[in-house]
């Protein structure tokens, strides 16, 4: 499978790799007809990072699959290029998904910005957090 390397917005150091637009049958389940295919989105850099494309996915309603989550265990019996790999499952989701991993690659870090003081309580809450801990409001 072809890819290209992706970096990170500062370009030095590798994130991961954007997969080519080449797509392979999968078997049929109870969700997918027998035609379905699944197209590599992207090859992430380890599992962390393809479960937290997975969950960002799956947020939009863009049902995604991580294929290769596990070899890293056979490391030294396979070649060096083993990281996972994020799968679309349904072709008409593509287009979106590649927008969202864009989004995804240009801003990795969604958590920096300011603490935000809850209108509720009053409670400092960290800038990754839409909920305040103290009493569940929502950030305005």
């Amino acid at each position: 499978m072809g890819c290209a390397n992706a970096t990170t917005s500062g370009g030095n150091q590798p994130r991961g790799r954007l997969a080519a637009a080449e797509s392979i049958p999968i078997l049929r389940s109870a969700r997918l007809s027998a035609s379905s295919h699944m197209t590599p989105l992207y090859q992430a850099r380890d599992r962390i990072e393809a479960q937290i494309l997975h969950d960002l996915l799956d947020s939009h309603l863009i049902p995604t699959a991580i294929l290769g989550d596990y070899l890293s265990g056979a490391a030294g019996e396979l070649p060096l290029d083993i990281f996972p790999t994020l799968w679309v499952v349904q072709d008409d989701d593509l287009p979106r998904a590649r927008e969202l991993l864009a989004t995804f690659l240009e801003n990795p870090d969604p958590e920096g910005g300011p603490a935000w003081v809850c209108p509720g309580c009053g409670e400092t809450v960290e800038p990754g957090f839409d909920l305040c801990w103290n009493c569940g409001r929502r950030r305005d």
